[in-house]
């Protein structure tokens, strides 16, 4: 029987990102997922570190808002019919959590985590050979109309009491940043604090490199399969069985089908999202991602293309893909910039884990001995990676947390 001292589940951005720092500690570990590292959820994303980072995404508010989102006019978000029943509560409680009161708990609470995500990526990045995949070159948030811009007033005056940098720039300023912009647009928004990478699943791949490279064992296997044996923990790979004294969960959206085997029920739900590659007209280019605040997508420049991602879409994890806001925001996407053929023949989907007040669980279960959680990251699984990774080594490893891992806790839907 083989043993280690801890095992983690799951190989994207958060679970490898705990790996190393748990083997930097000196222990030994192992990694287990059915697939390759960054495979899954952790591929698909808009690339962004957001350090600059304060409040959640929004609920829509108003009932003309309410009205264009229930009759599938919002590109922003979409839902399956059938599936409402079964979400409608979780989306009660997460409209209550984007309150202001609930947004200002939420900047507290996440603050410590955004203030030092980039520092975090930066120093794994330096150590595993994946600094060429970033680019510290901020995001811009474009805005069509007058008024979508004046209803992010009260966004920049709280940017500004939490001290984070922004610039407001008009048409020509913007396209000085970003010549291949069309002018569809009345103002944007630089926030230059934030970065990006080029290729997610390779920076992933280079972290479960040097994981390795520090003495950590990758392995695949069902993570469905942890169990109980005696005082240890039990997971079945491909190579056999592996006993630890300590167990991680990070298998974002499928944490449900080992948690709920274990006893553990938390109130996780799924943002669904779709993303397709294409290729640049002409001469044309990015150097950053821009968001378009009024029609809920974002155009990324990366290695495959320029990635189109989508807003939210609620559907049962597992359902068939409905990739409807791709057909209704590409046509905007162009309005803004010169996209071109599909680089790939069909859209990738994937499901963002959350919480409905957005922020992860990152500490010990609940009731179960040696088993720690780090799940429902939500749209920041990019951006949390490292420092999570972090917080949760330090926890086990009994050093002194580089934040105060409260807000964190899965005892708070208790």
């Amino acid at each position: 029987m083989a043993r280690t001292d801890a095992i983690v589940l799951g190989a994207g951005f958060i679970g490898t990102s705990i790996a190393i720092h748990l083997v930097k500690r000196g222990l030994s570990v192992a990694l287990i997922d059915r697939r390759g590292p960054g495979e899954e959820t952790s591929y698909g994303n808009t690339g962004i570190i957001e350090g600059n980072t304060f409040f959640p995404h929004p609920f829509p508010s108003g009932l003309s808002a309410l009205v264009r989102l229930l009759l599938k006019r919002d590109s922003a978000a979409n839902f399956h019919w059938s599936f409402l029943p079964r979400i409608a509560p979780w989306l009660l409680a997460y409209r209550a959590n984007t309150s202001l009161a609930g947004r200002l708990a939420f900047a507290e609470a996440m603050r410590p985590l955004y203030a030092q995500s980039l520092a975090e990526h930066e120093t794994l990045m330096a150590e595993s050979g994946a600094a060429k995949y970033l680019r510290k070159t901020g995001w811009l948030k474009i805005y069509r109309s007058n008024g979508a811009f004046e209803r992010a007033q009260r966004e920049f005056e709280y940017a500004s009491r939490f001290g984070l940098a922004f610039r407001p720039m008009d048409v020509a300023a913007t396209q000085a940043l970003e010549p291949s912009l069309k002018p569809a647009f009345r103002h944007a928004v630089h926030w230059p604090e934030a970065a990006s990478v080029s290729n997610p699943r390779a920076v992933v791949q280079a972290y479960a490199a040097r994981f390795t490279q520090l003495g950590g064992v990758m392995l695949n296997g069902d993570a469905r399969s942890l169990h109980r044996n005696g005082a240890n923990w039990r997971v079945d790979t491909d190579s056999g069985a592996l006993d630890a004294k300590e167990a991680v969960v990070a298998l974002g959206p499928w944490a449900p089908d080992l948690l709920g085997s274990l006893g553990i029920r938390l109130p996780m739900a799924f943002k669904r999202g779709y993303h397709m590659h294409y290729r640049a007209e002409g001469n044309a280019a990015l150097a950053r991602p821009i968001v378009d605040a009024e029609n809920g997508y974002c155009l990324t420049p990366m290695e495959q293309g320029i990635r189109l991602t989508t807003g939210a879409e609620f559907a049962a994890r597992d359902a068939a893909p409905t990739p409807v806001q791709l057909a209704q925001v590409l046509p905007k996407a162009k309005e803004l910039f010169a996209l071109g053929a599909a680089a790939e023949s069909k859209p990738w989907l994937g499901s963002r884990p959350c919480f409905a007040d957005s922020r992860p669980v990152i500490g010990r279960a609940p009731g179960q001995a040696g088993l720690w959680l780090a799940i429902g990251h939500a749209h920041w699984g990019v951006t949390l990676g490292p420092v999570t990774g972090r917080l949760i080594a330090e926890m086990m490893t009994g050093a002194t947390p580089f934040c105060d891992p409260a807000p964190y806790r899965a005892e708070r839907f208790s």
